[in-house]
């Protein structure tokens, strides 16, 4: 029987394992480790794939102001962590002069505002006993960033980290659909800074690898800047790296 529309958008829409993502010949992620997604339901229905679940952790980046109070979905089977990655953000802005592509600015104040924050997410996966699931609201943005240090400190090539944060392009429609957004602007919105920020284009998660490549192997680098050890870094490729095939 053909899906509904209601009941395709009555689970995860843009959910995927972060496994068998190449890192170099022979060597790939290991799926079952680290999920990401765009923000449960109360009520989903479970997913098909990835065959990891539920969760055993989740790692939720939203701010407590889009939580309205309520428990998390999945609190009842799974040690819920929340890292508000953008609550920092909230009121802030990139000034005046910043013209960069919006989302390009939004992902680096990230990375200047919420390193601390950013290395809290790679401790709570590196600790777990997986699968850990991220999320945000839409899977993007904070999911995006998120995701990319955890590839990039594995030694996952670049192209294929912007080929995983591209995939969310293709799922925006219907993420927009279960986040209840209104796709008809109202007068005077910008519609360019709209298209830019449901958008996933690949120049956004370059400008953080970007970032990342400033130190010697990538987001290990950065994360080793930021207090996190060589022994966690050795740690977390141990656990995040598989024989590919």
């Amino acid at each position: 029987m053909p899906t509904t529309e209601h009941e395709a958008l009555d689970g995860l829409v843009n959910l995927r394992d972060l496994g068998g993502v190449p890192v170099e010949e022979g060597v790939a992620t290991a799926a079952g480790v680290v999920l990401r997604s765009d923000a449960p339901h109360a009520g989903d229905r479970t997913p098909e794939m990835p065959a990891q679940w539920p969760p055993k952790v989740v790692v939720d980046l939203r701010d407590p102001s889009e939580l309205a109070g309520k428990p998390h979905p999945l609190a009842e089977v799974a040690r819920v962590h929340r890292v508000p990655l953008l609550e920092e953000e909230r009121g802030g802005g990139g000034g005046a002069d910043d013209t960069r592509h919006a989302l390009t600015a939004l992902y680096q104040r990230m990375l200047d505002r919420a390193a601390k924050k950013l290395v809290e997410v790679f401790r709570i996966v590196l600790e777990s006993d997986g699968p850990v699931l991220i999320h945000c609201a839409a899977g993007k943005d904070r999911t995006g960033v998120a995701s990319a240090m955890l590839l990039s400190a594995a030694g996952v090539r670049r192209d294929a980290i912007v080929a995983d944060y591209v995939l969310t392009d293709q799922n925006m429609p219907r993420v927009l659909q279960r986040l209840s957004v209104d796709p008809q602007l109202p007068p005077g919105v910008d519609e360019e800074m709209v298209r830019q920020l449901i958008s996933a284009p690949a120049e956004a998660i370059e400008s953080v690898l970007d970032r990342f490549d400033e130190h010697e192997g990538g987001a290990a680098g950065w994360l080793l800047a930021h207090d996190v050890t060589q022994a966690e870094v050795d740690r977390w490729r141990e656990r995040f790296l598989a024989a590919d095939g």
